[in-house]
C-alpha cells in the first residue's frame, strides 16, 4: 500500500515516462507543428507585409500552448486569437496611415 501511494504521490513512475512520453511528446510536437503551418498559410494573405509579426505571435502561442498539459489542443485556439489581434493591428494601422481626405480637400 506505501509502495502504490508513492507512486501516485510522485506521478508516473520511470519506466512509463520513458516508454510513453517521447512518442507522445513527438506526436504532439507534430501536431502543433501541421496547425501552425496551416494557421500560417491561411493567415499569410490577409496579413500580406506582416509575416514576422504573424510568426512571432504563433511563437508566443506555442509557448503559452507548451505551458499547458494540453499543448496540441490548446494551440489552435492559442494560435488563432493571436492571428486576431495581429489582424487588428494592421488594420488600425492601415487607417491611421491612411490619409484623411477631408483633411486633404481642406488644406
Amino acid at each position: 500500500m506505501k509502495a502504490n501511494r508513492s507512486t501516485q504521490e510522485n506521478g508516473p513512475s520511470q519506466a512509463t515516462l520513458t516508454k510513453h512520453g517521447p512518442t507522445a511528446c513527438l506526436k504532439r510536437m507534430t501536431q502543433i507543428e501541421q496547425a501552425r503551418a496551416t494557421i500560417f498559410a491561411e493567415s499569410r494573405g490577409t496579413l500580406e507585409g506582416h509575416e514576422r509579426l504573424l510568426g512571432l505571435a504563433l511563437n508566443e502561442a506555442e509557448a503559452l500552448a507548451w505551458e499547458t498539459g494540453f499543448p496540441h489542443l490548446v494551440f489552435p485556439t492559442l494560435a488563432l486569437e493571436k492571428v486576431q489581434g495581429v489582424a487588428a493591428w494592421a488594420s488600425h494601422q492601415r487607417s491611421v496611415r491612411r490619409p484623411n481626405s477631408a483633411l486633404l480637400r481642406a488644406a
